[in-house]
């Protein structure tokens, strides 16, 4: 496939253009030429040295990530910027990421992913970021204890074994679940609003323990990286799709 065609087709999937004044990632190509030809893709939740070595090995010509290189700008191609830079350059390895366009995606995200795990019905955008969503919620096909949900969770998610934290301040049975992966406890607020049980997310800042407590909400701490593998392996089920081979790269962190 035309490398040009396949980050098109991407950047039209996750309607890239919508979060662009929205998002401390540039999203799209962040390394590499448009030029050229796209067999082989490699996809994974970070963009790092080890993930690009593991792209590069499988003889990947273009690595997607959620992760990307470039937050908010780049001043100076040096140090660990150019580690992991520089492997991509001298391979011809593409970098494509998509940050916030893979977590607000209804269906290919990564809160669509964990909405799907957990089975969640009635879906509709959660986690308001200016006019666009970042997250989903949805009900349970029937109520469920805290443990219970964690359960799932904790047996699902590749967490390295680091397990799902819960702040157990909700109703005895959860039932609406509002799902905003990585660090999602900046709308806590949101999920109370809107009536939900639990939010589930990725990792917690120290103030969301009082302000879980305070709400009556009850919060699921299931691991950043753990949350955010859904995206990446929905973008690897389109890429095939488009008659190109693929490669996962897991790196779990256990954050």
């Amino acid at each position: 496939m035309d490398r040009s065609e396949f980050l098109a087709r991407l950047d039209a999937e996750l309607d890239t253009d919508a979060y662009a004044d929205l998002d401390a990632s540039p999203n799209g190509l962040q390394v590499g030429s448009a030029d050229g030809e796209i067999d082989h893709v490699a996809f994974a939740v970070d963009a790092s040295v080890a993930t690009a070595e593991a792209a590069i090995e499988a003889g990947a010509d273009a690595l997607v990530t959620h992760h990307g290189v470039v937050w908010g700008g780049l001043d100076r191609v040096t140090g660990r910027a150019y580690d992991r830079i520089a492997p991509l350059v001298r391979e011809d390895v593409a970098l494509y990421v998509s940050h916030l366009p893979l977590d607000g995606h209804q269906d290919l995200g990564n809160a669509a992913g964990v909405a799907d795990l957990l089975d969640l019905a009635d879906r509709e955008p959660f986690g308001e970021l200016g006019p666009e969503y970042v997250g989903q919620r949805g009900t349970l096909p029937e109520p469920r204890t805290a443990d219970d949900v964690a359960a799932t969770l904790d047996e699902s998610l590749d967490h390295a074994g680091e397990g799902v934290q819960v702040l157990e301040f909700g109703p005895n049975r959860v039932e609406d679940v509002a799902v905003l992966t990585g660090s999602g406890t900046d709308w806590l607020g949101e999920a109370v609003e809107v009536g939900a049980d639990a939010l589930v997310t990725g990792e917690g800042k120290g103030k969301v323990y009082h302000e879980a407590r305070e709400a009556g909400l009850t919060v699921f701490l299931a691991g950043h990286y753990a949350t955010e593998t859904f995206g990446v392996r929905s973008l690897r089920a389109l890429a095939e799709e488009w008659g190109l081979e693929t490669t996962y790269v897991d790196h779990p962190t256990g954050l």
